[in-house]
């Protein structure tokens, strides 16, 4: 037996694709995914209507849900929310519709890449503070030993482009490190609205796999369709990933 997750992120409610979304619940009610994996930017601007489509969205897809918040998650027309408590509309939201999820074959470590406030300008890349790294490697030294493969789930990719000179993700090669030494099989992610799958390491550190799916949202970038990925999973790393594209879409591919 395997674990199958669809993997998706960046859906932006507020401006979202009705089409690919319409797709995608089709795909969930025919398949029967274990679980739908949605990492970050479940909102355009963290409106309470936007919140409001999102609970609606998710609840009807009938399988686990298990979401992650990302920069477009925090309030943006409430500043003093933000910044008092910039993931209270997203708690709302997860305590309605996620969940943990685990399976025989997979478990599911959560790395928090967003903060409410940023040294630079614009706050959309990546952060990971000492406080979200910590707890990840925590809930990864717990897992010591367990045979199943064991994917780190977070907003933005924690390395840039490859031969980019920077990293856009502040921290992120420190935790990308940390976390593939600490037994990591992979990690998944979105914020860039294109997708890809390669096996990355850091200077003195061992590889680990980064997977990241496209957006279900008209905020389409690079010139990638909107897209969402089926990742396969038995235990001890073993991976499998397929690239899904709407039925508007050419065909979809594997890797």
């Amino acid at each position: 037996m395997t674990t199958r997750l669809f993997h998706i992120s960046d859906v932006h409610f507020g401006v979202e694709d009705p089409s690919a979304l319409d797709d995608l619940a089709r795909a969930v009610a025919a398949e029967r995914p274990d679980a739908v994996v949605c990492t970050g930017d479940l909102t355009q601007r963290a409106k309470h209507s936007e919140y409001a489509a999102a609970r609606e969205w998710f609840a009807a897809l009938g399988v686990p849900v298990v979401l992650e918040p990302g920069n477009h998650d925090m309030p943006y027309y409430n500043p003093w929310e933000r910044f008092t408590d910039p993931f209270r509309r997203y708690n709302r939201l997860n305590a309605a519709v996620g969940t943990a999820f685990s399976s025989p074959d997979v478990v599911l470590v959560s790395l928090r890449t967003t903060v409410r406030a940023q040294r630079r300008f614009p706050w959309s890349d990546g952060v990971v503070t000492d406080a979200a790294l910590d707890a990840t490697l925590a809930d990864l030294a717990a897992l010591k030993g367990d045979p199943r493969t064991i994917i780190v789930i977070g907003h933005h990719p924690l390395l840039g482009p490859e031969n980019a000179d920077t990293n856009p993700t502040i921290g992120g090669d420190r935790a990308f490190a940390q976390i593939a030494a600490a037994g990591a099989h992979a990690i998944i992610s979105g914020h860039v609205h294109v997708p890809f799958d390669q096996q990355r390491a850091v200077t003195g550190g061992p590889p680990m796999r980064m997977i990241g799916t496209g957006t279900l949202s008209t905020r389409l970038r690079h010139g990638a369709p909107a897209s969402w990925r089926e990742i396969t999973c038995a235990p001890g790393g073993v991976i499998e990933t397929r690239l899904r594209l709407p039925a508007s879409e050419p065909a979809s591919q594997s890797s």
